[in-house]
């Protein structure tokens, strides 16, 4: 038997998200959240208050203040994971998906105020002005005192993890999936209407990939004082931008709200699978856990132990405090933002539409078993129903269809264990057909047998077409079924602005885990840090060529980069625990007895 890269790839991601993984973050989540005397409260009431500067100190050693620093971590998870990840939990896991999200995001605010307060304790201050931090510190004092070089080898692998993570969940994964939305709603001039060459390289999507990586070509080379700066702008005006607009769409589909909270707890809590409808193909109980703590990780960064090299840089004397101004960060992102994108999708049905066209029941539409493959023939591409050329804001007498359009159509097949349910999509492309008129190339289904060995038999559920929105796309759709127009521009904008964020922040990240194994100082070091931020920037560009064809796929390499974060850095969270736990009492005990002088007092 022969195995491809994804094989491989998902083999370890397997690994890395056993159930047994996931069970150890839930367990050191909830351990957090009891030993710091749910320390979520602290953080939205002391945090709060710390973020507005009112016990900032001009000699505190740093480079930038509470409210940067924590603008930078939002920055970084504030991004796509907000707008397509949540899409993607849902579109997969459906409504129970999001219970899990909420889990997460209370959890994870007790994991980030552990694990900044690790870092603050053990960062490297030998340059007041440009401190160093992160679990690599953490995990390098932890054995120092036994000397050897121990600590600094684990270092070193978590630093490999976070540059993994840097490059695939940090900086592809938002590249391409503004690519994906942009190229949704807009042509690009000159470009567009030229068909997807044969190796997949697709020319629009390039075109908005060579932009974004300039753009954020020209914050990266200036470190984490432009970033912080940056950030300190553009989290608060997207943030607010984004919400005000989806606060509209929820008061518009007000009656619908009570219900989807049901159907979040029922399927959240495991009372039934959600079955499929429409375009969802269904989600059983631990399909919908497994994806919304999944992208409420990679949205929160949660236990990633990525959000510490950014706090580390904040001027701060005292290291718990950095840490709870942290722990609003889960709160914010995932508790509101990913909230809102969650209650949009499912309260204008996004994510269980019904086709936008169909077939002609007399039409030659046919599944055909050839060799080890079935393939699917259909004749030129039908017009767009009216409720979808209303919602696309489609022009009167056009198809409604575009060229390189992602189709897909709904067949029985093998049932999934995932969704519990025997259907399946088969997917295709809007291409020129051969006398001009728009067709669809699909692609083929593998051949599968039964446990006799006979081989399944695949057929049409309908013959409905969908317009397939991977991504930020369902969530601009989403926006679009209820003002038609709204998802085009806002999650568009959002998308931009979130993702641009997102990569600046994030190669910081993937830098500090550079300049940690390579050093501070000297000529490998500046070589390295040098070659590290052309490769990043190159590849936001690479990653909208055109080689990632799914979010399923692209997902694949995030939850790689991802997962071997979490396996890296909980552990060190364990061993680190207790003297971040007796420094934070500590800490309270001195706040509640006023030893803490605010700068107005």
């Amino acid at each position: 038997m022969e195995f491809t890269t994804n094989d491989v790839i998902n083999a370890i991601n397997g690994i890395f998200f056993h159930d047994y993984v996931v069970y150890a973050l839930l367990a050191t989540g909830v351990l957090f959240t009891l030993w710091t005397g749910f320390g979520q409260y602290r953080a939205l009431t002391h945090g709060v208050d710390v973020t507005r500067g009112k016990y900032d100190k001009k000699d505190d050693p740093g480079a930038i203040s509470h409210f940067q620093a924590l603008s930078a971590a939002l920055s970084a998870t504030i991004g796509l994971g907000n707008i397509a990840g949540v899409a993607l939990a849902i579109a997969l896991g459906g409504p129970g998906a999001v219970f899990w999200m909420w889990v997460i995001g209370l959890l994870g605010m007790a994991l980030k105020m552990t694990e900044v307060t690790q870092s603050m304790l053990s960062r490297d201050l030998s340059d007041p002005d440009n401190p160093h931090g992160g679990p690599m510190y953490v995990v390098d004092s932890l054995f120092k005192k036994a000397g050897g070089r121990f600590g600094a080898t684990i270092g070193g692998i978590f630093c490999l993890t976070l540059i993994l993570s840097a490059i695939t969940g940090g900086n592809m994964f938002q590249a391409w999936n503004v690519a994906a939305v942009t190229t949704q709603y807009f042509d690009i001039p000159g470009v567009s209407g030229i068909e997807k060459a044969e190796n997949g390289f697709n020319p629009e999507t390039f075109a908005i990939g060579i932009l974004l990586a300039i753009i954020v070509g020209s914050v990266i080379i200036g470190g984490i004082k432009r970033i912080g700066s940056v950030a300190s702008k553009l989290v608060p005006f997207m943030c607010g931008l984004y919400l005000i607009a989806g606060i509209v769409v929820l008061l518009m589909n007000i009656s619908a709200i009570p219900a989807i909270i049901m159907d979040i707890f029922k399927y959240g809590l495991g009372f039934g699978d959600a079955s499929a409808g429409g375009a969802f193909i269904g989600g059983t109980f631990g399909y919908a856990m497994m994806w919304g703590i999944k992208r409420a990780l990679f949205s929160s960064e949660a236990g990633q132990g990525s959000a510490p090299v950014a706090h580390a840089a904040a001027k701060c004397k005292e290291p718990v405090r950095e840490g709870i101004v942290a722990g609003i960060g889960p709160f914010v992102d995932t508790l509101v933002v990913c909230t809102v994108t969650a209650l949009i999708i499912l309260a204008t049905g996004a994510w269980n539409r019904g086709a936008e066209a169909s077939f002609a029941d007399d039409a030659p539409v046919a599944l055909t078993l050839d060799g080890d493959a079935w393939h699917l023939s259909t004749p030129v591409l039908p017009h767009k129903n009216e409720e979808a050329k209303k919602i696309n804001q489609v022009e009167e007498g056009t198809t409604g269809w575009s060229l390189n359009d992602s189709v897909f159509m709904m067949a029985h097949a093998n049932t999934s264990e995932d969704t519990g349910t025997n259907i399946q999509r088969i997917e295709g492309t809007v291409v020129n057909g051969d006398a001009g008129e728009l067709a669809v190339k699909w692609k083929t289904i593998g051949l599968e047998e039964d446990e006799d060995g006979n081989t399944v038999p695949v057929t049409l559920v309908s013959n409905g077409i969908w317009t397939n929105y991977p991504g930020a796309s369902l969530t601009a759709h989403a926006f679009d079924r209820s003002i038609p127009g709204l998802g085009k521009w806002l999650v568009v904008i959002a998308c931009w602005l979130f993702a641009i964020s997102t990569m600046i922040s994030w190669s910081y990240y993937g830098e500090q885990g550079v300049i940690y194994i390579f050093g501070k100082e000297g000529a490998v070091s500046v070589f390295a840090v040098t070659f590290y931020r052309l490769a990043y920037t190159v590849l936001v560009a690479v990653s909208t060529i055109g080689f990632i064809e799914t979010d399923a796929e692209l997902d694949m390499w995030t939850t790689l980069g991802l997962g071997a974060m979490l396996v890296a850095n909980i552990p060190i969270m364990w061993v680190y625990g207790p003297k971040a736990m007796r420094a934070y009492h500590e800490y309270i005990g001195k706040l509640k007895r006023g030893e803490f002088k605010q700068n107005s007092e």
